[in-house]
């Protein structure tokens, strides 16, 4: 639900569990404002940068909450997604929209499940870049 009055973005998760997302909107030009996630104590925050195959370079931040759920920022064609962290058979596997950032230790693939019935990767090879 979109609350014009406030610029708040209202999830309802699977579990029940609410989750405000505040986005300082004051006009559109405004695209680079602070998220703010309401309801949702951040305990840690944590930035990576990332090498794939194709040799595109980008950095994702991972914020762990103190209620367990877990939140990854990726960007998706130039725009930062929300992704929300989701039971996997091995790895860490985030979702926003028709997208998939799974993550297997240091290397990830970014996948859009919309593409075919078994998706490939839309960028795969990603690997995280190691200082």
């Amino acid at each position: 639900m979109i609350d014009a009055r406030s610029g708040a973005i209202r999830l309802a998760a699977a579990c029940g569990l609410a989750a405000a997302l505040h986005v300082g909107m004051a006009n559109a030009a405004n695209a680079a404002a602070p998220l703010e996630v309401r309801d949702i104590q951040v305990q840690s925050r944590h930035t990576f940068s990332y090498t794939c195959a194709d040799g595109k370079t980008f950095k994702v931040t991972y914020l762990n909450a103190a209620n367990g759920q877990s939140f990854a920022l990726v960007p998706v064609d130039g725009r930062k997604r929300l992704f929300v962290g989701v039971i996997a058979a091995s790895g860490v596997k985030y979702v926003a929209d028709r997208y998939t950032w799974w993550t297997r230790g240091p290397g990830a693939d970014l996948y859009d499940v919309t593409s075919e019935a078994s998706p490939k990767p839309v960028l795969p090879g990603c690997a995280t870049i190691m200082r």
